[in-house]
């Protein structure tokens, strides 16, 4: 019907004025011949398909994709049917934001009408002032075009010392890590390959000799400090600590070309959908908030067809276990944590885990 509408709106006058050539006609109707139609079905398909690629894709002004737009890598293109995939609303979803689209797609997702964490509303230039200084938004590397992804999300926790799982781990196709979890100095237990760091102000490393050239280090913003602190580390400007629960880096070990912003969508999935957190919490509670590990399965469940995890497994039990693999730290400040609710957190990987959504590395 559509293509009927548009071969009228685009069929030629049957009148020619004296001047122009006399048009081929068809010796039964006396109309212009089949030859009139074809033209026209094929001047009209070439029309419709510009207007659907630049409705779907976006445009720079001139009818055609950003260069930004069409350098984006699918998320995934794989024939198997992941064992989480029940779990997305959008098992498409593109996980970083791009400077070019992302006031369309937060439209798109309902992601402008909720405040930070979990949106962009009210901090729409500031958004947009950090992602003008990042020079890409890409997902994976251009000649990474494997469409099945085997991930494993490698958390911080102490069960992973002498696991000595370092080669399992490396041997993923991706590998996603999470704040200052090190690698140098605990290569046997966690592996040395980092494909993402998720991390925020506060838990990035300062110190180079962690640094990575293969790593793309993703921006969890939870604040609006963080999206100011980001601007004035890409500038070199003086880092203003105001407003940060401690100090932040004052200075970024990543080059920015591996720096990207994780799209707040992820972290509502993580909340709402995963975690089942009420949409307003009562008055004499603290919101909560999913946890860095949390926010780092929720990413890798809309990039990666099968996902394993390590390093998530925590004794409540035993406060003087160690609670990381690195470090001194017990169980105990744990107890202390008033930002997120980690009996929720931990009932939800035991669920996806039971259910085999998931494999656990480090269960025993």
């Amino acid at each position: 019907m559509l293509i009927y509408l548009l071969i009228h709106v685009f069929e030629p006058s049957w009148e020619t004025s004296a001047s122009s050539a006399p048009l081929a006609l068809d010796p039964v109707s006396g109309r212009p011949a089949m030859k009139g139609y074809l033209v026209a079905i094929f001047l009209s398909s070439i029309f419709l398909y510009y207007v659907l690629y630049c409705i779907l894709w976006g445009t720079n002004g001139y009818w055609l994709p950003t260069e930004e737009m069409r350098n984006r890598n699918n998320v995934r293109n794989c024939f198997k049917k992941p064992a989480f995939a029940d779990l997305l609303r959008f098992p498409q979803f593109y996980p970083f934001l791009c400077k070019a689209d992302f006031l369309k797609v937060a439209a798109a997702y309902g992601t402008n009408k909720f405040l930070l964490p979990y949106g962009i509303k009210t901090y729409e230039p500031y958004f947009s002032s950090a992602l003008s200084k990042l020079q890409s938004c890409d997902l994976f590397g251009e000649f990474d075009r494997a469409p099945c992804k085997r991930c494993v999300v490698v958390g911080n926790g102490g069960v992973l010392k002498n696991k000595t799982l370092g080669a399992t781990i490396d041997s993923y196709d991706v590998v996603i890590r999470m704040n200052s979890g090190p690698v140098l100095g605990h290569e046997e237990d966690v592996g040395k390959r980092t494909t993402f760091r998720l991390f925020y102000p506060e838990s990035i490393f300062s110190d180079p000799s962690h640094y990575d050239p293969n790593t793309t280090a993703v921006l969890i913003v939870f604040k609006q400090q963080d999206l100011r602190w980001l601007t004035e580390i890409l500038l070199g400007k003086k880092i203003n600590t105001d407003g940060f629960w401690k100090k932040p880096a004052l200075k970024m070990i990543y080059k920015q070309y591996q720096i990207r912003i994780l799209d707040p969508y992820i972290i509502r999935e993580a909340a709402f959908e995963l975690l089942r957190f009420p949409r307003v919490f009562p008055k004499d509670q603290k919101p909560k908030h999913p946890t860095t590990g949390i926010i780092a399965i929720t990413l890798a469940f809309h990039i990666c067809s099968e996902v394993h995890l390590a390093g998530f497994k925590y004794n409540f039990y035993k406060p003087d276990s160690p609670l990381h693999y690195y470090g001194n730290a017990t169980m105990s400040l744990m107890k202390k944590n008033a930002y997120h609710n980690l009996t929720a957190e931990q009932l939800f990987l035991e669920d996806i885990i039971t259910r085999k959504m998931v494999i656990n590395l480090t269960q025993n």
